[in-house]
């Protein structure tokens, strides 16, 4: 059985314009986000793919995109793809970031997210820590985070 974001996310994914649509979907219910206009490419157990546009809301003083962007991308991506791959009775949340800036971010950035672990079903919370690595156009690796999520079972 696949979590609830990953069925609505291939559900949508039939419909024309169906990214826009699930990314929308997305910003809608996490409304910070839309400050940067994502759009989610991929989401698959163990895999979020996202993009954001270099347009001028995301843009900085010296013309690049804004450092605090590409950490919103990090953190949206990496809470989609831990929320597609949590087992059945578990949730997370996110408990910290390490970033670094690797070059400057000109043009369309995609940013991938991936664990650095299995994300199992526990008795007890654990720290689950995921990488997001950004790129831009050219494929140049620009921006890489560790996310530290915090894993554990629902409360009953």
């Amino acid at each position: 059985m696949s979590a609830p974001l990953l069925t609505l996310y291939r559900r949508m994914q039939r419909w024309p314009a169906g990214n826009w649509l699930f990314s929308r979907a997305v910003c809608f219910k996490a409304p910070y986000f839309a400050s940067i206009a994502p759009r989610i490419t991929l989401l698959e157990p163990g895999r979020c793919e996202g993009r954001i546009a270099h347009r001028r809301k995301v843009t900085n003083h010296i013309g690049t995109v804004h450092a605090i962007a590409l950490c919103n991308l990090a953190e949206l991506t990496a809470g989609l793809m831990v929320d597609a791959s949590l087992p059945k009775g578990m949730r997370w949340i996110p408990k910290g970031m390490e970033v670094q800036y690797l070059a400057k971010a000109t043009g369309t950035q995609h940013a991938v997210a991936t664990p650095e672990q299995p994300i199992v079903a526990a008795e007890a919370g654990y720290a689950l820590p995921v990488k997001v690595q950004v790129r831009d156009d050219a494929g140049t690796a620009v921006f890489e985070a560790r996310i530290a999520m915090w894993v554990s079972p629902v409360k009953r």
